[in-house]
């Protein structure tokens, strides 16, 4: 996060005096270039940081200057510190240390308000490694390159311009540019593979909203009506929430719009004889078809 560098660059001038542009963009893992606009930036808000040619020169703040706390309302204090310690639930050193100085200068000390545990009840936490990388590549604008299996079975090399993580109904997702595909796509992380942040650097903004059009990023959808059996309803009520209607014998129906793909006929296929296709007849079709193979490959 571009105002997370901007606090930990704001402390460094501070603690050290003055530092070169090379030093900060060593430190910060960012070109020269990118520090100089930071430093524009920031002085444009009326920090007052200068750079000084020559030897001995470098980048400083005003010898006067103090961040004073009296700056940020109570609730910008809270909600900087809050934003922060969300980003440190992926253990960023930088983050971590940014934000026990900012609890120090707010007085503030009750932020750990959200645990996040990469891993399922029966998997191990290797999505976080994928999200530590892209959440580094996003700060630093690098474009990505990784494998990515798809909802059809295809394994393909994609080259990403990240530019946000997405937490979606159960899953994390990255939303970005496709090189490959020219156009804006979503990425499951747990379909990521080989993940490899590239010295390439992109420029496009971070869109602040993109759910409010997604209309543009919709995958193909089909509307379907399902029949489970009671026994299923702890399930049932987890995957579909407000969109069930219990029936006088326990049974559970749904309607709900889902991906027209395998992934459609995978999930109903997860819930064995638990559940009864009622309409499309064209999904119901499938399903039977489906379910005669697995019995022909499993019968002895």
């Amino acid at each position: 996060m571009k105002e997370n560098r901007y606090f930990q660059m704001i402390y460094l001038l501070l603690e050290k005096g003055s530092m070169t542009a090379p030093e900060l963009a060593d430190y910060f893992e960012v070109s020269v270039r990118t520090i100089y606009r930071d430093i524009d930036i920031l002085s444009s808000a009326g920090i007052p940081v200068y750079a000084t040619r020559g030897k001995g020169g470098g980048i400083s703040i005003q010898d006067n200057f103090v961040l004073k706390k009296s700056i940020l309302s109570e609730q910008e204090q809270t909600q900087i510190l809050m934003a922060l310690q969300g980003i440190r639930i992926v253990e960023d050193e930088y983050t971590r240390t940014l934000l026990s100085k900012l609890s120090s200068v707010f007085q503030k000390q009750n932020v750990n308000w959200l645990e996040i545990d990469f891993s399922s009840w029966t998997k191990s936490g290797a999505g976080k490694d994928n999200f530590q990388k892209l959440q580094s590549a996003i700060f630093k604008s690098k474009i990505v390159a990784f494998h990515y299996y798809s909802g059809k079975g295809e394994v393909i090399k994609r080259v990403v311009e990240p530019l946000k993580l997405v937490f979606k109904s159960t899953d994390w997702y990255l939303y970005g540019y496709c090189s490959t595909r020219n156009d804006f796509r979503f990425f499951k992380l747990t379909r990521i593979r080989n993940l490899e942040i590239t010295n390439d650097e992109y420029v496009r903004s971070i869109p602040e909203q993109i759910f409010v059009e997604e209309e543009k990023f919709e995958m193909e959808t089909v509307k379907v009506t399902l029949l489970f059996d009671k026994s299923m309803s702890f399930r049932v009520y987890d995957k579909f929430d407000d969109e069930v209607t219990e029936n006088q014998d326990g049974s559970l129906l749904v309607e709900t719009v889902m991906p027209n793909n395998e992934l459609l006929i995978s999930h109903i296929l997860s819930w064995g004889d638990k559940v009864e296709v009622i309409s499309p007849q064209n999904i119901r079709n499938k399903i039977s078809e489906r379910a005669k193979k697995i019995y022909e490959k499993n019968k002895t």
